[in-house]
């Protein structure tokens, strides 16, 4: 045996011993025992004290502390095994761990990128719709604030004049007192050297009095043409963008005159004013602008006038236009004045009913709203439109551009009576 077993042997008998003695001498429990076990002197085993242990029935406290030193060794082994299984255990699930972080990060950079742009894309769009609504929110508004700074200048240019007007009065109060007092005459006086500077003021007077006269007959235009309180806006060139025009009577014109006040924005080679026509001629009236030109057709894009250096951007011009079938005489005027005329132009065609009338755009579809072409859009405004099936006398037609114009309205299309209906982003604006 070797002498750890020895020594657990000699603890083992010298614990029951004791206890042996302990059970005999009941009244001695009080007594202390010391044993230092750790010093406790080896005895070498000698052949008889071997055959002797071993020949020696165990007890059963014996093979009791046998089971207990067993289940202790068994559970200190099962202990480090089971610690050693838990670190094993442990770096494998950390390694896997370590991987699904991994994999669930790069799944989530990919999904946040992704809703990342989605969101950006919506943004930019919601922002472009946003801009372009505000740019048509700060086309009225500029108007309505043009109209308060029109008044703030008339209102000074008032106060100007009353004060020049205050001045000159005084002034000539003050030269008249000084003739009287020396007794000379207003020639004489005015000639004088002494009174050289009131002279050029007086001069400076009356030439300021007339800029200021003239300027506020030009401030106090109306933002429309005289007698207009509202217009059509065509706030951009868009295939979406137009009017519809529903006359309450029949559109078979044999004749007519078509009047109106046009303020575009730009001009390209063929931008539409109005246009009719049908299903099997899309272009029986057209009335059109081709850079600074007007032109007016009948029938077909053949028959056709054109009047060159009638119209500026950004500035109101009266234009219209005159057809008769009866010797295919046509002409165009501007601001009341012809500028255009000729003849054959589609003699003896009778312009049909149940087309489609619109402003702003080309009829080229087979219905309201269909087949247009941005590029012919209208950009600007128009008012006082209005269609006669008759021809107008140049008297008429100069009162319209010199008069309350929308106060006169045709006979087939009549300006403020006759339906017409914006789409697409068109729409009525009112003057102050």
């Amino acid at each position: 045996m070797n002498p750890t077993t020895n020594k657990m042997f000699s603890f083992l008998f010298i614990f029951f011993s004791l206890w042996s003695f302990s059970s005999q001498n009941e009244d001695d429990y009080n007594d202390v025992f010391y044993l230092d076990f750790d010093n406790v002197i080896e005895i070498p085993p000698t052949e008889e004290t071997v055959s002797c242990d071993c020949q020696r029935e165990h007890t059963e406290w014996d093979k009791l502390f046998i089971m207990l030193e067993n289940s202790q060794m068994r559970e200190s082994m099962l202990l480090h095994s089971l610690d050693e299984i838990l670190k094993v255990e442990l770096q494998k699930l950390r390694g896997e761990m370590l991987q699904f972080v991994e994999n669930i990060s790069s799944l989530c950079i990919a999904s946040t990128e992704q809703a990342t742009s989605q969101i950006s894309n919506q943004v930019d769009r919601m922002l472009a719709r946003k801009n372009e609504e505000a740019e048509d929110l700060s086309g009225m508004l500029h108007e309505s604030e043009q109209g308060k700074v029109l008044q703030e200048i008339l209102q000074l240019s008032r106060n100007v004049s009353n004060r020049l007007s205050n001045l000159e009065r005084a002034w000539q109060r003050k030269t008249e007192l000084d003739i009287q007092q020396r007794g000379l005459t207003e020639k004489d006086y005015m000639t004088r050297g002494d009174n050289f500077i009131l002279n050029s003021l007086w001069q400076k007077l009356q030439e300021t009095k007339a800029e200021l006269k003239e300027s506020h007959k030009k401030k106090t235009q109306r933002l429309l043409p005289i007698g207009c309180e509202t217009a059509l806006l065509f706030p951009m060139r868009s295939k979406k963008i137009f009017a519809s025009v529903h006359p309450t009577v029949g559109m078979m014109l044999s004749s007519f005159t078509a009047c109106m006040w046009v303020k575009v924005t730009e001009m390209l080679d063929k931008t539409i004013v109005f246009s009719y026509g049908t299903k099997i001629n899309p272009y029986e009236i057209q009335l059109y602008l081709s850079y600074d030109s007007a032109v007016l057709a009948v029938s077909s894009d053949l028959n056709k006038i054109a009047a060159q250096n009638v119209i500026s951007s950004g500035q109101w011009t009266h234009f219209c236009g005159i057809w008769n079938s009866v010797n295919g005489n046509a002409s165009l005027w501007a601001n009341g004045k012809l500028v255009k005329a000729s003849s054959d132009i589609a003699k003896e065609h009778i312009i049909p009913d149940g087309g489609i009338l619109q402003i702003g755009q080309e009829k080229n579809g087979c219905c309201v709203g269909g087949g247009f072409n941005e590029s012919l859009a209208f950009s600007g405004k128009i008012t006082g439109f209005n269609i006669w099936n008759r021809v107008l006398s140049e008297k008429e037609i100069s009162r319209q551009s010199e008069e309350e114009t929308c106060n006169i309205r045709g006979d087939v299309v009549g300006w403020g009576v006759t339906e017409i209906l914006p789409h697409g982003g068109a729409q009525y604006v009112f003057s102050f």
